[in-house]
């Protein structure tokens, strides 16, 4: 079996353990504890926030060690550990402990498993396996949530515990036994691999943070995610409003979300090279607007599945866009991980805010107001990302010149 078919398999697994137990948290809670939403809301609203402040260092970590198959496998046994605690969890302290013990070994998980990929296929073919790695994680969580579906009648609520914990072990006999002649960690972060005596100094983490164009980049999508994060919890409050079986539709939404980014996120690493990958965060970030419109007008549960297939397009695109840009606007530096811990932290502002944002533009403006208010901060991410020239690989036709140039020259 070769590295990349491991870097399937890795990714099928975490696709549903990066966030814990993730929407299935509240309903646990809610059941076995007796918790109310507002005490939900807050434990989770702080886990969230603590894992901010862990994107950034977790970063540096990959960078500096070196050993992301070692880091991803202490990311699941984190995430198990976390998720088995909170079996007999009931009391706040403990419920906040093991849920934010999971929730780091997610926030660890992106930048080691983009390290890896960068160390087996480098650079070049960056772009394509980040397709690759999305589609397969999409995946994953198709798995889990049909095992959890078929399981909970039988086994209750419980199940999702234990699929989460089988997929955690899977992940990390995936990860250990991937070829470890196969990372190359100077390949990982663009140094010359044939001159192994070579050491160039990493760039200094003041010079991330003071990367114009990777911060216009995270504030871009920090303002995509603050209309994005909380769009579908208020489509669903809506149809609790406005339709019958709301929570059922909610499923059928995320289903068909994650169905739409499978081959979105395989097409969108084919054209990162071919179109440029600003093009492709343009198309990612418009999309947004149009699918708030939807939101806000139609009424139709049925006829809502086309705003949900568009967040499944723009979902896709920014999952395999966002690394590969990071790693065009940092390569060789040495910092790529922390580049993108930091951008992550700031876009996931954004995310958290997403939901108080859209509930307080509801109890002003309604229901059509509160989803143009979603879609408008995406306006703003559209301008800064037609400004920013994010991209260090030239698109297809700038690279037709570069050739003709260059033979002429010969």
């Amino acid at each position: 079996m070769n590295a990349t078919t491991h870097l399937g398999l890795i990714n099928v697994f975490i696709g549903d353990i990066q966030g814990g137990l993730g929407p299935f948290l509240g309903t646990w809670l809610a059941e076995t504890g007796s918790w109310s939403p507002a005490r939900i809301g807050f434990v989770t609203t702080l886990v969230g926030v603590g894992t901010l402040f862990l994107s950034g260092p977790f970063g540096a970590l990959v960078d500096r060690l070196g050993r992301p198959r070692l880091l991803i496998c202490a990311a699941c046994a984190a995430i198990l550990a976390g998720t088995l605690l909170l079996l007999p969890a009931r009391a706040f302290a403990t419920v906040f402990a093991a849920q934010f013990i999971a929730a780091a070994g997610g926030t660890l998980l992106l930048p080691a498993v983009t390290a890896l990929t960068l160390g087996i296929v480098g650079k070049d073919r960056f772009p394509q396996q980040q397709g690759r790695n999305q589609a397969y994680n999409h995946v994953g969580i198709l798995i889990a949530a049909g095992l959890i579906s078929v399981g909970t009648p039988s086994l209750g609520p419980a199940v999702a515990f234990w699929v989460l914990g089988v997929m955690a072990v899977l992940a990390i006999v995936a990860t250990a036994t991937t070829p470890g002649h196969c990372y190359n960690e100077r390949r990982a972060v663009g140094w010359k691999e044939d001159d192994p005596d070579d050491h160039p100094a990493r760039a200094g983490t003041r010079s991330v943070l003071s990367n114009r164009k990777l911060m216009v980049l995270a504030l871009a999508l920090a303002l995509f995610n603050l209309g994005n994060g909380g769009m579908l919890t208020l489509l669903g409050q809506k149809l609790v409003a406005t339709a019958d079986d709301a929570t059922s539709w909610t499923a059928r939404y995320v289903m068909v979300a994650q169905l739409v980014m499978i081959p979105v996120a395989l097409f969108a690493g084919s054209l990162a090279d071919k179109r440029g990958r600003r093009k492709l965060l343009l198309v990612a970030i418009a999309v947004l607007p149009v699918r708030a419109a939807l939101s806000g007008f139609i009424d139709d549960p049925l006829w809502l599945i086309s705003a949900e297939i568009l967040d499944g397009v723009a979902s896709g695109i920014v999952g395999v866009a966002v690394p590969v840009v990071v790693a065009d606007l940092t390569w060789g530096s040495g910092r790529t991980q922390t580049a993108l811990g930091t951008v992550n932290a700031v876009q996931g502002i954004g995310g958290a805010l997403s939901a108080w944002y859209g509930g307080l533009a509801q109890s002003f403006l309604g229901w059509t107001g509160a989803f143009l208010a979603l879609g408008a901060p995406a306006l703003v991410a559209l301008a800064l990302v037609i400004w920013l020239d994010t991209t260090t690989e030239p698109g297809r036709r700038s690279r037709r010149r570069e050739a003709r140039a260059a033979l002429q020259a010969a």
